[in-house]
């Protein structure tokens, strides 16, 4: 026979696209349109259902950035449609290949009861089926043009994210609004030729399934008439039954299919309208599940929940619904799919908290799995956190992304710092928005890494990101590849059930130890340097409420700011989203985030000082509150009292020019240029800075990377490098203990005090950088004389080691690398750390010194600002304030307390004296993490410790006891 192949492929194309497709929807009306475009913000929907619009006429104009246009749609059906299918067809101005991208509407009836969302893959309404003829129809939609940030040519900066910048030109044309006969027969016909030529351009060319699919794909071709596609679509599909029957072999891949639609929190929209994305998508979703008896959805995100129960009660109805029938799955546990590499130990902990009591309080379930398909890598610490949360599994998706190493697993047990291990699961089809195409379905069965001792995997399934969720369209897809030969078996199943399956298939999975980094998106942990600080001290501002708020509760009577404290941590844990805080979000939520950061603070303050006044009483005895979870200077952790007397430093000029700073623990030498050439530990003699080498340093590269500009750092960013050397002026403090640096550099100006405190084994920097660079990364640099193959960094928790080489590619890969408060370098019998207060990003690289004593340099580097242009075009630029503090001769203790002490300072009062510590610790390898009355409002303390040593080794241990 004639090899005719690609001539039946290239006619099944044609066919599909220009005679099948159109023919699904055989008739149609125009219907009447009307808009109102509410000013400014959205309105209730009562309010845009009731106001007056005006006529407008398909190919108009419509829709300033961020706005909200309330379109009304009248008709009637034809009474020659009687007994037929019809379906309002309404279409906003989308284009297919942005679905959650670009405009979007939720569709009401005249009483404001929801139908469906709108979207560019979604654009159908069931008006009825069948109809009577005679009917009227009209329909409300609330239509956000939402404009596109992220287009075909991406990562171009932009003016459009953010309200204030957008402007007011209308940004999309309305393109249909019509009544529409549907055929069903054809519409199946459609979905057999997908299924059927998607799988065959997967299967191999000599393979007998793939001919025998193109001989019936050509059968039913030749069965259609062109000119009468309805009426001979049955005979079409008739000609397909043999092949789309053929049962899958024994051996085929299994796939759990999910209904899902992953909905960033914020990102390319902000806050306000992903409210709105939610109550979109859930619509669609109950509407599907009524539709489709086999579909199963799962979301995740209690907070999106908690929005639609506040803001969309007539969706809330029918979601509760749906979750009663067993359909509509809660998923994940946690508020939000948030980062995991810098939340803080107890804000990781407390988004299990409050995801697990919403879904518990809502709706008796609480779920087994932690579901972060989209999250940027994840943190050593993350285990014991799911596990003590009760979990015991994790998927993601996301480390499919990786750049340089495949991971060679999909199932496996993944083991944190303490040893505890997660049943963690990658769906092999590498999507979070599988839309059921042959070539997705093929891609999981080839790629799944564990064939011979594993059969199934899991594939989300949805339009994501902006929302959509499952369409009609991916159900009956799925219907066909339940069992068909040629290709993975297709179920829709729970979560809880694929995940119940797979570990009875895979009893022993091969375990990963330590963090699962993500080879990308490494610059997320520095771009938006005010979201992170906001993030870091709201934290430990919550940290300093509860403390101050339980103890003057139980020894004052002060009244526990329950309700405050619970909507401020949800709000500090919505904004640890995976693009708010990581800082790959449009300029309107970083603006809104600053503001909300500073408001909580002002809250937080409010709630600490009443409790400290509480506490201290009316008398004159100067008091120190400690907060951090180690003593200070007589002062107990998590007391109050008069503060033991220190000695003084010595500022003396420096030969040479500069200064040097002796407090008699430390002799820092800063040079004419502002530079520290010596930080001489005088009890260890010993010298920590590299020979010839000066650290404070701060270094300027160029920062363009080849895409994802907000999200990324490539390695070829070290290339080219300028230290900042050159001074205005060094100048000594008046406090005796000081020298301020002044330096000016491109549009950009930096004040750095350096400073070292009596008593105190530190050198602390302050530094303050009015920054009006593009597209450059400024570091600060720590050239240390310390010999250290592998350094720890603070992560949930406890501390986690990476090396200081670059031995495999794994290891080169991490080129740039997540801490909390500190950085920690240790040789036999000396150690050095690094503290910060609010940053996160960071490297560390060692070189053997090829002249004098030949030993080794290993350079700490913190990442202090970017300037990536997209998707906020102003990223950073303003003043920046940062602490860092050099504390030589530490160890891990030294490096944790040294930590707590940069992020949470003293607080001073006068009062009667002495406060004493609700919680004492006797061990100080336990750090007190968290003090404050239960949630419940029975007033019982609740306690969690971190438990920390110097082998890496830890433990969270939540404690209840009668205060």
């Amino acid at each position: 026979m004639h090899d005719d192949r690609s001539l039946v492929e290239a006619r099944l194309k044609r066919v599909l696209d220009e005679r099948i497709r159109p023919a699904v929807y055989p008739e149609s009306v125009p219907l009447t349109v009307a808009v109102w475009h509410a000013p400014g913000e959205p309105v209730p929907v009562a309010e845009g259902l009731a106001a007056e619009p005006e006529p407008i006429e398909v190919g108009a104009r419509w829709g300033a950035p961020w706005g909200t246009s309330w379109f009304r749609v009248t008709g009637t059906v034809p009474e020659e449609w009687a007994g037929k299918t019809v379906e309002a067809l309404l279409d906003l101005g989308f284009d297919e290949n942005m679905p959650g991208f670009q405009c979007e509407g939720l569709v009401y009836r005249p009483d404001g009861t929801p139908v469906k969302g709108l979207n560019p893959r979604n654009q159908w309404v069931r008006v009825g089926a069948p109809v009577a003829g005679g009917e009227e129809v009209r329909l409300h939609i609330e239509a956000a043009s939402n404009p596109v940030i992220l287009d075909y040519h991406p990562f171009l900066p932009t003016r459009l994210g953010d309200k204030e910048t957008a402007g007011s030109e209308p940004q999309y044309t309305l393109t249909r609004m019509d009544l529409a006969v549907f055929d069903e027969s054809v519409w199946q016909l459609v979905i057999d030729l997908e299924v059927l030529g998607e799988l065959m351009a997967e299967l191999p060319v000599d393979s007998q399934r793939r001919w025998e699919i193109l001989r019936a794909v050509d059968r039913a071709l030749d069965a259609v008439d062109l000119q009468d596609v309805g009426g001979t679509a049955e005979r079409a599909r008739a000609q397909l039954t043999a092949v789309l029957t053929a049962p899958a072999a024994p051996s085929a891949h299994r796939i759990s299919a999910v209904g899902h639609a992953h909905i960033d929190s914020a990102w390319l929209w902000p806050l306000r309208e992903t409210v709105r994305k939610v109550a979109r998508t859930t619509s669609n979703m109950t509407a599907l599940l009524e539709d489709e008896p086999d579909f199963v959805f799962a979301m995740s995100q209690a907070q999106q929940w908690a929005w639609i129960k506040d803001h969309r009660p007539e969706v809330w109805a029918r979601v509760k619904k749906a979750v009663a029938d067993g359909r509509f799955v809660p998923a994940g546990g946690m508020w939000v799919e948030s980062d995991t590499n810098m939340p803080g130990s107890e804000a990781m902990a407390r988004q299990f908290v409050h995801g697990k009591r919403f879904f518990l309080d809502e709706f008796g379930i609480e779920n087994d799995e932690a579901w972060l398909p989209d999250t940027f890598g994840f943190a050593a610490g993350l285990p014991q956190i799911i596990r003590a949360a009760g979990s015991t599994r994790l998927l993601t998706q996301k480390i499919s992304w990786s750049q340089t190493n495949k991971f060679p697993h999909h199932t496996f047990q993944w083991e944190g710092i303490d040893g505890t291990r997660i049943f963690t699961h990658f769906p092999p089809v590498d999507t979070y928005n599988c839309s059921m195409k042959g070539s997705e379905i093929a891609h999981a069965a080839r790629n799944f890494k564990d064939k011979g001792v594993a059969r199934h995997s899991l594939a989300p399934t949805g339009w994501g990101d902006g929302g959509g969720g499952t369409t009609r369209e991916m159900v009956a897809k799925a219907a066909r590849l339940r069992d068909l030969e040629g290709s993975a078996q297709v179920v829709w199943e729970t979560p809880q059930a694929f995940f119940d399956k797979a570990e009875a298939e895979y009893p022993e999975p091969p375990v990963w130890v330590g963090e699962l980094y993500l080879e990308l998106h490494r610059a997320t942990l520095t771009s938006q340097a005010k979201t992170k600080q906001g993030n870091r001290r709201s934290e430990h501002l919550l940290r300093e409420a509860e403390l101050w708020a339980a103890t003057a509760a139980v020894r004052a009577g002060f009244p526990y700011p329950y309700e405050e404290l619970d909507r401020i941590w949800k709000t500090v844990l919505l904004h640890q989203f995976h693009d708010i805080l990581p800082g790959s979000s449009i300029a309107w939520v970083h603006r809104e985030a600053r503001a909300t950061y500073e408001r909580i603070a002002g809250e937080l303050n409010a709630i600490i000082e009443g409790a400290q006044r509480a506490l201290a009483g009316e008398g004159a005895t100067p008091l120190v509150f400690n907060a951090a979870p180690h003593a200070r200077a007589g002062v107990p952790a998590g007391g109050a009292a008069t503060p033991a007397a220190r000695g003084r430093t010595q500022l003396s000029p420096r030969a040479g020019g500069g200064h040097v700073l002796d407090n008699g623990l430390l002799r820092v030498q800063i040079d004419a240029r502002g530079l520290v050439v010596s930080a001489y530990d005088i009890e260890a003699d010993r010298e920590t800075v590299a020979p010839g080498r000066a650290a404070g340093l701060l270094q300027l590269h160029p920062d363009f990377p080849n895409m994802w500009d907000a999200w990324d750092v490539d390695e070829f960013y070290r290339h080219t490098v300028t230290d900042l050397t050159d001074a205005e002026s060094v100048t000594a403090g008046e406090d005796g203990a000081s020298v301020r640096i002044v330096r000016s550099f491109g549009s950009s100006r930096v004040t750095q005090v350096l400073s070292l405190a009596a008593g105190e084994r530190r050198l602390v920097l302050d530094t303050e950088v009015d920054w009006h660079e593009t597209e450059k990364f400024l570091k600060l640099a720590f050239p240390l004389d310390v010999h250290a193959e592998r350094y720890a960094s603070e992560t949930q928790f406890g501390h986690f080691h990476r090396p200081t080489h670059t031995n495999t590619s794994w290891e080169a890969a991490k080129f740039e690398a997540c801490n909390h408060r500190f950085v920690h370098l240790q040789e036999p019998g000396w150690g050095v750390a690094i503290v910060n207060d609010s940053t996160y990003g960071h490297d560390v690289t060692r070189a053997v010194r090829t002249d004098g004593d030949r030993g080794t340099t290993t350079t700490v580097r913190v990442s202090l600002l970017r300037a990536p242009r997209f998707p906020d075009p102003e990223t950073d630029q303003g003043v920046h304030r940062f602490r860092h503090a050099l504390v030589p001769g530490a160890d891990i203790a030294d490096a944790v307390r040294e930590g707590w002490r940069v992020n949470v300072p003293e607080r001073r009062l006068t009062g009667t004296g002495e406060v004493a510590p609700l919680v004492t610790v006797d061990q100080d390898a336990v750090v007190v993490t968290a003090v404050k009355l239960a949630d419940d409002g029975s007033g019982d303390a609740d306690r969690r410790h971190e438990v920390d040593d110097a082998g890496g080794q830890h433990a969270r241990i939540g404690l209840q006891a009668e205060p």
